[in-house]
């Protein structure tokens, strides 16, 4: 099937794009996904991982309960909400904990240690577990 031809007479080109070589090899090489995951392991600090796996834990934590209130009962209702709030905040907390403890983030904060922002957290939740405890009742 010839090209088609425009008004002004001139063909186009298919409207597929031709791979070049580089993204002809791309597919022998690794996904992205492994390369995120290599890059994670070998470039991160041993204390921002343990952050990042307190993070998952407090985000499995958020979801059972969301799923638990959702499919199963919600009777005392202020218990999951106390939990939920719980999660929700703690996540919060450690996220900013994260943040602070980065030691590529010292440009934005030149004057917050870790040892600063550890204790920024721990009173964090302190009082975070305070209103929790009071709100149960």
């Amino acid at each position: 099937m010839p090209p088609k031809s425009s008004k002004s007479g001139a063909t186009q080109a298919s409207s597929r794009p031709r791979p070049s070589g580089a993204a002809a090899s791309s597919s022998s090489t690794s996904s992205p996904l492994s390369t995120l995951y290599n890059s994670y392991v070998d470039n991160t600090p041993k204390r921002l991982k343990l952050i990042d796996a307190f993070l998952v834990f407090l985000m499995l934590s958020g979801i059972i309960q969301f799923a638990y209130c959702a499919l199963i009962t919600n009777f005392p209702f202020n218990s999951f909400i106390a939990g939920f709030a719980s999660t929700v905040g703690q996540f919060v907390l450690a996220a900013s904990l994260r943040i602070q403890a980065n030691p590529e983030n010292g440009k934005t904060f030149p004057k917050v240690t870790p040892e600063r922002a550890f204790g920024d957290f721990l009173f964090g939740s302190v009082v975070l577990h305070f209103f929790v405890f009071n709100f149960l009742g």
